[in-house]
């Protein structure tokens, strides 16, 4: 595995799209062909599946230096209602272009930290989408906690306003670890609001938990696993940390390159983390993601409904996915959109009627084939191309490159199909990056990934 981990441990995308966004065609995107697309793909979704809804809450009270999202770091706190009612007339200016009322299916509330917020703000929010829009039946509504600041009122509010799923950042306990990303944060904290989550009756509580962070050895991912366990949270996020300081600014320098674990170091903290989480009773779904048998995200991988796009892994697949607030990006299916990243400027395009995005990609029939291989390696570890809809001309040239990933026993070809072996997982963006046709067409000329291990 060591040899592996030198060969395969390249730059390389997370794919929870494709193509990339580096690789979006922007001369071809317009404001005009997004909104046809959107109402394409409403008209033959929302009725049968209905809609995903994204929801961005940027602000912060400090900044996580392992933090690659975009967010706003403030103490103030009368900024809440302003961004709120922005939120709410960029999703009025989608409303508008619907035939019918919108029924979400999903709705997420991501950050930044949305606990930032404060629990009426949040119903606030909330209840102004739905005088626009139905709920679907069995929705899954979830949003990010931070153990710091989520009370008790914000986890009542948000159940009584029919969220379910509460995902907390844990990272890792050790405090040398937390000091250097700047997130000091107790098991006690930790505790406190998943045992709150459940005594109200949620019925999915995951952690996140990173791996490669700044100082952290093989014995801090046990400990933070063995605390994990404690707790037994319904899913995990169990991930590389992803070092692009040259992305995300200053955010990402405030420590040294050698403070980080080697390649070598972060797999074996990722192999040791897995083993402890099978032992546990976590099955392992996607790419970094474990759930007990009896979450949905793992009912969801077994049924062959898992998905995944720019909210990460989802239980359900639904056609349109639209991101309000800033940086949200969108997907209507045949394209991408994402919205500007500076506060003002979005609040400035809101306030005047425009949807505020700035750039995307028109997916061509090419993009939708790719895309779908993709798709089906990240959730299901398998892909075939058994009739056209499934076949792209340069399909010979990808199968080449998969030669070696099958002599070192990471593939497993077949008649018109390929499996992802259990030792090929751990590699699995290598494995996509065979069929990314745009990234061997024009490899980076600049760093634009993290490292793939």
């Amino acid at each position: 595995m060591c040899n592996l981990v030198q060969k395969y441990n390249i730059p390389g995308p997370r794919y929870t799209s494709y193509p990339t966004v580096p690789y979006w065609d922007m001369e071809g995107f317009s404001g005009k062909s997004w909104k046809s697309t959107l109402v394409r793909s409403f008209g033959e979704s929302n009725s049968s599946e209905g809609i995903s809804l994204y929801i961005h809450l940027p602000f912060c009270e400090s900044m996580c230096t392992f933090c690659g999202c975009h967010k706003r770091i403030t103490k103030r706190h009368e900024v809440e209602r302003p961004y709120l009612d922005s939120v709410l007339k960029e999703w009025k200016l989608y409303c508008r272009l619907f035939s019918s009322r919108p029924i979400i299916k999903e709705l997420h509330l991501g950050g930044g930290t949305p606990t930032f917020f404060a629990p009426e703000h949040l119903k606030l929010l909330i209840d102004g989408i739905f005088r626009s829009a139905e709920r679907a039946e069995n929705p899954e509504f979830s949003f990010e906690g931070h153990p710091n600041n989520t009370t008790k009122a914000h986890l009542q509010q948000l159940y009584d306003l029919g969220f379910r799923r509460v995902s907390y950042g844990v990272q890792d306990y050790n405090i040398r670890v937390q000091r250097a990303i700047h997130r000091v944060q107790p098991f006690e904290n930790v505790k406190r609001v998943t045992d709150q989550a459940r005594e109200i009756g949620y019925t999915s509580v995951g952690h996140d938990i990173i791996f490669g962070l700044p100082f952290q050895t093989l014995e801090d991912v046990r400990q933070t696993i063995l605390k994990t366990k404690a707790l037994q949270p319904d899913r995990l996020a169990f991930y590389s940390y992803a070092h692009v300081p040259w992305l995300k600014g200053n955010g990402q320098r405030g420590y040294q390159e050698v403070d980080l674990p080697s390649a070598q170091q972060k797999r074996e903290q990722y192999e040791k983390g897995k083993v402890l989480l099978e032992q546990e009773g976590y099955k392992e779904i996607g790419m970094d993601h474990f759930a007990l048998a009896t979450d949905s995200l793992f009912e969801s991988m077994q049924s062959g409904k898992l998905h995944r796009n720019f909210m990460g892994y989802t239980a359900s697949k639904t056609q349109l996915m639209i991101g309000l607030g800033v940086s949200s990006i969108s997907d209507s299916w045949y394209s991408f959109a994402q919205n500007v990243k500076g506060l003002e400027e979005y609040q400035h395009l809101v306030e005047n009627g425009i949807i505020p995005i700035y750039r995307g990609h028109l997916l061509t029939a090419e993009d939708q084939i790719v895309r779908k291989h993709i798709l089906n390696l990240m959730c299901q570890f398998k892909t075939s191309w058994n009739d056209d809809a499934q076949y792209f001309p340069e399909l010979s040239s990808v199968l080449e490159k998969l030669g070696e990933m099958e002599r070192d026993g990471l593939v497993e070809m077949g008649h018109n199909c390929l499996t992802v072996t259990k030792k090929g997982q751990a590699f699995i963006r290598n494995i996509c990056m065979a069929f990314d046709l745009l990234l061997q067409r024009k490899a980076p000329g600049t760093k634009l990934f993290s490292m793939t291990i």
